[in-house]
Parts: C-alpha cells; sequence; structure tokens
C-alpha cells in the first residue's frame, strides 16, 4: 500500500472519499454514540467530553451534507432537536464495530487503568 497523503489517489479512490468524510478527530466518536438511536445535541456534548460546542455543531453539519446524519427539529416550546443516521450512516456500524474490536486488542494508552 503506498504511504504518504492522498494527493496521489485518483479522486475515485474509495479509501479517499471516506477518509474526507471520517479524517476527522470526533467523527468517528459521533457515529458511536449515534449508532444506537438518535441523541439530542446535549447528550452528544455530555458524551464527547472535551469537544467544543462549534467542534460539535460543525461536525454534525459536514455529517449532514454529507447524508450521513439527519436532523429532526421537534415543535416544541421550546424547539428540541435530535440527530440519528441516515440509510447510509447506519453503514458505518461493521467499521465502529471492527475499530472497537481492534482497539480491544490494543494494549493501555500510558495513563489508562
Amino acid at each position: 500500500m503506498r504511504r504518504g497523503s492522498d494527493a496521489g489517489c485518483a479522486e475515485d479512490c474509495p479509501v479517499a472519499r471516506a477518509h474526507g468524510v471520517l479524517g476527522g478527530k470526533w467523527t468517528t466518536l459521533i457515529f458511536r454514540d449515534l449508532l444506537p438511536g438518535p441523541q439530542r445535541y446535549s447528550g452528544l456534548m455530555r458524551s464527547l467530553g472535551g469537544i467544543s460546542p462549534r467542534m460539535l455543531a460543525e461536525r454534525l453539519d459536514m455529517l449532514e451534507e454529507a447524508g450521513l446524519v439527519e436532523r429532526r427539529v421537534y415543535p416544541t416550546n421550546p424547539p428540541t432537536t435530535d440527530y440519528r443516521l441516515t440509510a447510509l450512516g447506519q453503514g458505518m456500524g461493521p467499521v465502529i464495530a471492527a475499530m472497537a474490536a481492534f482497539g480491544s486488542s490494543l494494549p493501555p494508552a500510558t495513563g489508562e487503568a
């Protein structure tokens, strides 16, 4: 496999296209949290300790534009919003499961119990 940036990949390289969507620091963790079902913004903020509100909003917007996440606004007072994976986004389930299996086989990082 070729090393280095995706600059040498053809435009239709599926790995480069996937990396373009999934390459962000928080993206796979957002998928992890949305795979079980819809989540409200505040729930995602709690689960993703350390993410800034701006970064979460940007990631969710990007995933929505890519057709992977759907935002639903409910006409309550005040309005409530939740986020859920689309059918295309649900396709990340096996990828996240594979990452979890691989992560379980790694030794704990320095400072972890």
